[in-house]
Protein backbone atom coordinates (compact mmCIF):
# COMPACT_ATOMS: atom_id res chain seq x y z
CA UNK A 1 0.00 0.00 0.00
CA UNK A 2 2.92 2.05 0.38
CA UNK A 3 4.57 2.75 -2.50
CA UNK A 4 7.21 5.17 -3.74
CA UNK A 5 5.12 7.42 -5.28
CA UNK A 6 3.12 8.13 -2.44
CA UNK A 7 5.66 8.15 -0.17
CA UNK A 8 7.71 11.37 -2.12
CA UNK A 9 4.32 12.70 -2.47
CA UNK A 10 4.27 12.58 1.52
CA UNK A 11 7.41 13.72 2.01
CA UNK A 12 6.96 17.12 -1.03
CA UNK A 13 4.13 18.03 0.70
CA UNK A 14 5.47 17.97 4.06
CA UNK A 15 9.09 18.74 4.29
CA UNK A 16 7.32 22.17 2.04
CA UNK A 17 5.91 23.12 4.76
CA UNK A 18 7.51 22.17 7.89
CA UNK A 19 11.26 23.25 6.35
CA UNK A 20 12.75 19.96 8.33
CA UNK A 21 14.21 16.89 6.22
CA UNK A 22 12.03 14.07 5.91
CA UNK A 23 12.71 10.40 5.19
CA UNK A 24 10.13 7.73 4.78
CA UNK A 25 11.01 4.03 5.07
CA UNK A 26 9.05 0.77 4.37
CA UNK A 27 8.25 -2.09 6.60
CA UNK A 28 11.78 -3.60 6.07
CA UNK A 29 13.45 -0.47 6.92
CA UNK A 30 14.73 0.46 3.50
CA UNK A 31 14.43 4.49 2.81
CA UNK A 32 12.18 4.71 -0.20
CA UNK A 33 11.31 8.43 -0.35
CA UNK A 34 13.41 11.46 1.52
CA UNK A 35 13.84 15.34 0.62
CA UNK A 36 17.98 14.07 -0.37
CA UNK A 37 17.66 11.90 -2.62
CA UNK A 38 21.02 10.42 -1.78
CA UNK A 39 19.77 8.53 0.60
CA UNK A 40 17.01 6.68 -1.31
CA UNK A 41 17.39 3.01 -0.63
CA UNK A 42 19.85 3.31 2.19
CA UNK A 43 18.99 1.25 5.17
CA UNK A 44 17.34 2.51 8.10
CA UNK A 45 18.08 0.55 11.16
CA UNK A 46 16.51 3.01 12.98
CA UNK A 47 13.39 2.38 10.92
CA UNK A 48 14.03 -1.74 11.58
CA UNK A 49 13.25 -0.68 15.74
CA UNK A 50 10.48 1.11 14.80
CA UNK A 51 8.89 -1.49 12.83
CA UNK A 52 10.13 -4.54 15.27
CA UNK A 53 8.88 -3.02 18.57
CA UNK A 54 5.43 -0.82 16.85
CA UNK A 55 6.99 2.24 18.99
CA UNK A 56 8.10 5.47 18.01
CA UNK A 57 12.13 6.10 18.84
CA UNK A 58 14.20 9.14 19.44
CA UNK A 59 17.47 9.53 18.25
CA UNK A 60 19.65 11.90 19.53
CA UNK A 61 23.08 13.15 18.23
CA UNK A 62 24.81 10.96 21.65
CA UNK A 63 23.37 7.77 20.09
CA UNK A 64 22.85 8.05 16.23
CA UNK A 65 25.76 6.08 15.79
CA UNK A 66 24.30 3.45 17.10
CA UNK A 67 21.82 3.36 14.24
CA UNK A 68 23.06 2.27 10.90
CA UNK A 69 21.90 5.03 8.09
CA UNK A 70 19.94 7.26 10.36
CA UNK A 71 20.23 10.60 11.91
CA UNK A 72 18.98 12.13 14.92
CA UNK A 73 15.18 12.87 15.55
CA UNK A 74 11.80 11.29 15.87
CA UNK A 75 10.67 8.19 13.98
CA UNK A 76 7.21 7.12 13.97
CA UNK A 77 5.61 3.78 13.17
CA UNK A 78 2.72 4.52 9.67
CA UNK A 79 0.00 2.58 10.53
CA UNK A 80 -2.50 1.15 8.61
CA UNK A 81 -5.41 -1.38 8.94
CA UNK A 82 -3.58 -2.36 12.17
CA UNK A 83 -0.55 -3.38 9.98
CA UNK A 84 2.67 -1.45 10.13
CA UNK A 85 3.65 -0.26 6.78
CA UNK A 86 6.57 1.74 7.36
CA UNK A 87 8.00 4.48 9.35
CA UNK A 88 8.65 8.35 9.15
CA UNK A 89 11.40 9.77 10.24
CA UNK A 90 11.76 13.74 10.62
CA UNK A 91 15.64 14.86 11.34
CA UNK A 92 16.11 17.47 13.83
CA UNK A 93 16.54 18.06 17.60
CA UNK A 94 14.15 15.65 18.98
CA UNK A 95 13.14 18.37 21.44
CA UNK A 96 12.06 20.71 18.54
CA UNK A 97 10.36 18.49 16.49
CA UNK A 98 8.37 16.08 18.84
CA UNK A 99 5.70 18.74 18.92
CA UNK A 100 4.86 18.39 15.76
CA UNK A 101 5.53 14.66 15.14
CA UNK A 102 2.32 13.31 15.60
CA UNK A 103 0.42 15.58 13.26
CA UNK A 104 2.95 14.71 10.40
CA UNK A 105 2.26 10.81 11.50
CA UNK A 106 -1.30 11.35 11.28
CA UNK A 107 -1.28 13.56 7.71
CA UNK A 108 1.16 10.60 6.16
CA UNK A 109 -2.02 8.11 7.58
CA UNK A 110 -4.67 9.83 6.05
CA UNK A 111 -3.08 10.88 2.73
CA UNK A 112 -2.59 6.84 2.63
CA UNK A 113 -5.98 5.72 3.67
CA UNK A 114 -7.08 8.72 0.98
CA UNK A 115 -5.03 7.12 -1.66
CA UNK A 116 -6.24 3.66 -0.74
CA UNK A 117 -10.11 4.92 -0.91
CA UNK A 118 -9.06 6.47 -4.62
CA UNK A 119 -7.59 3.27 -5.66
CA UNK A 120 -10.40 1.36 -4.30
CA UNK A 121 -13.25 3.42 -5.90
CA UNK A 122 -11.14 3.22 -9.32
CA UNK A 123 -10.95 -0.05 -9.33
CA UNK A 124 -14.50 -0.62 -8.68
CA UNK A 125 -15.34 1.73 -11.42
CA UNK A 126 -13.70 -0.44 -14.11
CA UNK A 127 -14.90 -3.92 -13.15
CA UNK A 128 -18.53 -2.51 -13.09
CA UNK A 129 -17.44 -1.21 -16.39
CA UNK A 130 -15.88 -4.45 -17.22
CA UNK A 131 -19.21 -6.23 -16.32
CA UNK A 132 -21.63 -4.13 -18.54
CA UNK A 133 -19.23 -3.70 -21.38
CA UNK A 134 -19.32 -7.68 -21.29
CA UNK A 135 -22.83 -7.94 -20.91
CA UNK A 136 -23.46 -5.23 -23.89
CA UNK A 137 -21.22 -7.85 -26.47
CA UNK A 138 -23.54 -10.25 -28.98
CA UNK A 139 -22.01 -13.55 -27.13
CA UNK A 140 -21.61 -12.33 -23.54
CA UNK A 141 -19.26 -14.82 -21.32
CA UNK A 142 -21.70 -15.04 -17.99
CA UNK A 143 -19.24 -16.46 -16.06
CA UNK A 144 -17.06 -13.13 -16.38
CA UNK A 145 -19.97 -11.17 -15.41
CA UNK A 146 -20.16 -13.10 -12.32
CA UNK A 147 -16.74 -13.01 -11.81
CA UNK A 148 -17.01 -9.10 -11.82
CA UNK A 149 -20.40 -9.42 -9.66
CA UNK A 150 -18.52 -11.35 -7.40
CA UNK A 151 -15.50 -8.89 -6.95
CA UNK A 152 -17.88 -6.04 -6.26
CA UNK A 153 -20.01 -8.38 -3.58
CA UNK A 154 -23.42 -7.38 -5.16
CA UNK A 155 -25.54 -9.00 -7.83
CA UNK A 156 -28.07 -8.38 -10.13
CA UNK A 157 -31.29 -9.33 -10.33
CA UNK A 158 -34.34 -8.71 -12.73
CA UNK A 159 -36.28 -6.81 -13.29
CA UNK A 160 -34.05 -4.59 -14.86
CA UNK A 161 -34.33 -1.06 -16.56
CA UNK A 162 -31.74 0.48 -18.47
CA UNK A 163 -30.98 4.31 -18.71
CA UNK A 164 -28.36 5.76 -21.02
CA UNK A 165 -27.65 9.42 -20.20
CA UNK A 166 -25.87 11.72 -23.33
CA UNK A 167 -23.91 14.48 -22.36
CA UNK A 168 -23.20 17.41 -24.24
CA UNK A 169 -22.03 20.19 -22.30
CA UNK A 170 -20.86 19.95 -18.02
CA UNK A 171 -18.93 21.71 -15.75
CA UNK A 172 -18.23 18.81 -13.21
CA UNK A 173 -16.11 15.64 -13.64
CA UNK A 174 -17.28 12.17 -14.60
CA UNK A 175 -16.41 11.33 -11.26
CA UNK A 176 -18.95 13.58 -9.36
CA UNK A 177 -21.57 12.57 -11.85
CA UNK A 178 -20.76 8.89 -10.85
CA UNK A 179 -21.27 9.75 -7.37
CA UNK A 180 -24.32 11.73 -7.79
CA UNK A 181 -25.98 8.77 -9.77
CA UNK A 182 -24.50 6.15 -7.60
CA UNK A 183 -25.93 7.66 -4.51
CA UNK A 184 -29.63 7.85 -5.80
CA UNK A 185 -29.47 4.39 -6.98
CA UNK A 186 -28.76 3.31 -3.38
CA UNK A 187 -26.62 0.39 -2.59
CA UNK A 188 -27.75 -3.64 -4.48
CA UNK A 189 -30.18 -1.58 -6.56
CA UNK A 190 -27.83 -1.29 -9.57
CA UNK A 191 -25.16 0.51 -10.29
CA UNK A 192 -23.75 3.11 -13.01
CA UNK A 193 -20.36 3.57 -15.45
CA UNK A 194 -19.69 5.97 -18.42
CA UNK A 195 -19.23 3.58 -21.63
CA UNK A 196 -17.27 6.35 -22.94
CA UNK A 197 -16.13 9.75 -22.20
CA UNK A 198 -19.69 11.81 -22.76
CA UNK A 199 -22.39 8.71 -22.25
CA UNK A 200 -23.39 7.77 -18.82
CA UNK A 201 -25.21 3.99 -18.30
CA UNK A 202 -27.03 3.11 -15.06
CA UNK A 203 -29.60 0.61 -14.65
CA UNK A 204 -31.52 -0.17 -11.66
CA UNK A 205 -32.26 -3.97 -10.67
CA UNK A 206 -34.74 -5.58 -8.35
CA UNK A 207 -36.94 -3.13 -7.22
CA UNK A 208 -40.19 -2.10 -8.54
CA UNK A 209 -41.32 0.07 -11.51
CA UNK A 210 -42.82 2.55 -8.71
CA UNK A 211 -39.53 2.79 -7.15
CA UNK A 212 -37.50 3.20 -10.57
CA UNK A 213 -39.84 5.62 -11.51
CA UNK A 214 -39.30 7.49 -8.28
CA UNK A 215 -35.51 7.46 -8.43
CA UNK A 216 -35.02 8.37 -12.05
CA UNK A 217 -36.69 11.29 -11.65
CA UNK A 218 -34.86 12.00 -8.42
CA UNK A 219 -31.32 11.42 -10.70
CA UNK A 220 -33.29 13.47 -13.55
CA UNK A 221 -33.69 16.16 -11.12
CA UNK A 222 -30.32 16.39 -9.86
CA UNK A 223 -28.69 15.99 -13.54
CA UNK A 224 -30.84 19.47 -13.89
CA UNK A 225 -30.02 21.07 -11.19
CA UNK A 226 -25.83 20.28 -11.51
CA UNK A 227 -26.95 23.11 -15.13
CA UNK A 228 -26.04 19.86 -17.42
CA UNK A 229 -26.92 20.03 -21.04
CA UNK A 230 -27.83 16.04 -21.78
CA UNK A 231 -31.17 13.66 -22.97
CA UNK A 232 -31.91 10.54 -20.83
CA UNK A 233 -33.46 7.50 -22.51
CA UNK A 234 -34.87 4.68 -20.91
CA UNK A 235 -35.91 1.33 -21.53
CA UNK A 236 -38.81 -0.71 -21.02
CA UNK A 237 -38.37 -2.79 -17.77
CA UNK A 238 -36.98 -6.22 -18.66
CA UNK A 239 -35.98 -9.46 -16.55
CA UNK A 240 -33.22 -11.57 -18.31
CA UNK A 241 -29.18 -10.27 -18.63
CA UNK A 242 -29.15 -11.76 -22.30
CA UNK A 243 -31.85 -9.16 -23.16
CA UNK A 244 -29.45 -6.54 -21.91
CA UNK A 245 -27.58 -5.50 -25.49
CA UNK A 246 -31.77 -5.23 -27.09
CA UNK A 247 -32.70 -3.08 -24.29
CA UNK A 248 -29.47 -0.55 -24.61
CA UNK A 249 -30.36 -0.60 -28.25
CA UNK A 250 -33.33 0.42 -27.53
CA UNK A 251 -32.19 3.65 -25.32
CA UNK A 252 -29.69 4.20 -28.28
CA UNK A 253 -32.61 4.34 -30.60
CA UNK A 254 -34.82 6.64 -28.67
CA UNK A 255 -31.79 9.26 -28.44
CA UNK A 256 -31.27 9.43 -31.96
CA UNK A 257 -34.70 9.44 -33.12
CA UNK A 258 -36.27 12.22 -30.42
CA UNK A 259 -36.94 15.27 -31.04
CA UNK A 260 -33.94 17.81 -29.87
CA UNK A 261 -35.66 19.84 -27.46
CA UNK A 262 -36.70 15.82 -25.64
CA UNK A 263 -34.19 15.71 -22.77
CA UNK A 264 -36.23 13.05 -20.90
CA UNK A 265 -37.56 10.07 -23.23
CA UNK A 266 -39.08 6.54 -22.78
CA UNK A 267 -38.63 4.08 -25.26
CA UNK A 268 -41.78 2.63 -24.52
CA UNK A 269 -43.73 5.91 -25.56
CA UNK A 270 -41.57 6.34 -29.08
CA UNK A 271 -41.64 2.39 -29.67
CA UNK A 272 -43.90 2.79 -32.69
CA UNK A 273 -42.07 5.21 -34.12
CA UNK A 274 -38.70 3.20 -33.58
CA UNK A 275 -40.08 0.33 -35.83
CA UNK A 276 -39.78 2.64 -38.38
CA UNK A 277 -36.24 2.42 -38.34
CA UNK A 278 -35.88 -1.35 -38.06
CA UNK A 279 -37.70 -1.61 -41.76
CA UNK A 280 -35.70 -2.07 -44.71
CA UNK A 281 -35.25 1.78 -45.89
CA UNK A 282 -36.06 1.18 -49.51
CA UNK A 283 -39.54 0.36 -48.42
CA UNK A 284 -39.92 3.18 -45.90
CA UNK A 285 -38.60 5.48 -48.75
CA UNK A 286 -41.47 4.17 -51.05
CA UNK A 287 -44.32 4.56 -48.47
CA UNK A 288 -43.23 7.91 -47.75
CA UNK A 289 -42.82 9.33 -50.78
CA UNK A 290 -46.20 8.01 -51.82
CA UNK A 291 -48.11 9.61 -49.16
CA UNK A 292 -45.71 12.76 -48.35
CA UNK A 293 -47.04 15.05 -51.49
CA UNK A 294 -46.86 18.71 -50.93
CA UNK A 295 -49.76 19.50 -48.70
CA UNK A 296 -48.88 16.88 -46.52
CA UNK A 297 -45.59 18.09 -46.34
CA UNK A 298 -46.46 21.88 -46.08
CA UNK A 299 -48.92 21.35 -43.21
CA UNK A 300 -46.29 18.68 -41.00
CA UNK A 301 -45.31 20.90 -38.18
CA UNK A 302 -49.36 20.86 -37.59
CA UNK A 303 -50.15 17.18 -38.11
CA UNK A 304 -47.30 15.94 -35.97
CA UNK A 305 -49.30 18.65 -32.91
CA UNK A 306 -52.29 17.25 -33.84
CA UNK A 307 -51.28 13.56 -33.87
CA UNK A 308 -49.26 14.75 -30.43
CA UNK A 309 -52.99 15.79 -29.04
CA UNK A 310 -54.74 13.08 -29.71
CA UNK A 311 -56.68 14.48 -32.64
CA UNK A 312 -57.93 16.91 -30.28
CA UNK A 313 -58.74 20.18 -32.77
CA UNK A 314 -59.07 22.83 -29.37
CA UNK A 315 -56.32 21.49 -28.33
CA UNK A 316 -53.89 21.70 -31.13
CA UNK A 317 -54.99 24.77 -31.81
CA UNK A 318 -54.33 26.20 -28.54
CA UNK A 319 -50.38 24.61 -29.13
CA UNK A 320 -50.34 26.06 -32.21
CA UNK A 321 -51.67 29.40 -31.06
CA UNK A 322 -54.47 29.88 -34.21
CA UNK A 323 -57.92 29.67 -34.30
CA UNK A 324 -59.77 26.28 -34.68
CA UNK A 325 -60.89 27.11 -37.97
CA UNK A 326 -57.55 27.91 -39.27
CA UNK A 327 -57.16 24.75 -38.30
CA UNK A 328 -59.92 22.66 -39.47
CA UNK A 329 -59.26 23.95 -42.97
CA UNK A 330 -55.71 22.59 -42.44
CA UNK A 331 -56.65 19.29 -42.00
CA UNK A 332 -59.85 19.88 -44.62
CA UNK A 333 -56.88 20.75 -47.40
CA UNK A 334 -54.59 17.58 -46.71
CA UNK A 335 -57.86 15.27 -46.68
CA UNK A 336 -59.31 16.77 -50.09
CA UNK A 337 -55.31 16.64 -51.53
CA UNK A 338 -54.16 13.31 -50.14
CA UNK A 339 -57.60 11.42 -49.79
CA UNK A 340 -56.10 10.76 -46.33
CA UNK A 341 -58.50 12.44 -43.63
CA UNK A 342 -56.34 13.09 -40.52
CA UNK A 343 -59.78 13.07 -37.84
CA UNK A 344 -60.00 9.42 -38.92
CA UNK A 345 -58.05 6.91 -37.01
CA UNK A 346 -56.85 4.16 -39.94
CA UNK A 347 -56.10 7.25 -42.15
CA UNK A 348 -54.00 9.44 -39.23
CA UNK A 349 -51.99 6.00 -38.29
CA UNK A 350 -51.15 6.09 -42.38
CA UNK A 351 -50.57 9.92 -42.04
CA UNK A 352 -47.99 9.40 -38.55
CA UNK A 353 -46.44 6.50 -40.60
CA UNK A 354 -44.99 8.65 -43.70
CA UNK A 355 -44.15 11.29 -41.23
CA UNK A 356 -42.18 9.36 -38.87
CA UNK A 357 -40.66 7.47 -42.36
CA UNK A 358 -40.03 11.03 -43.65
CA UNK A 359 -37.49 11.50 -40.83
Amino acid sequence: MLTKEIAQTIVNETSNKLNRNINIMNDTGIIIASTDPKRISDIHEGAQEVVKTRQPLTISADNKHGWRGSHQGINLPIEFQEEIVGVIGITGNPEEVKDFAGIVKMITELMIKQKFIANQLEWQQRTKEMIIEELLKEAPSYKNVDRGLHLLETTLNGPFTIHVVQLFDRSISNQTILQLTERMIGDGHGFSCFININRLFFVFSGISEAEVDKKRMLIYKELKKKKLAFKLAFSTPFTLLEDFKHSYTSCELALKISSADEDFISFADIEAEALIHLIDPAWTQKFSDRVMNKSVKKYSHTLGTFFNKNLNIQHTADELFIHRNTLIYRLTKIHEETGYDPKNFKDALTLQLALWCSK
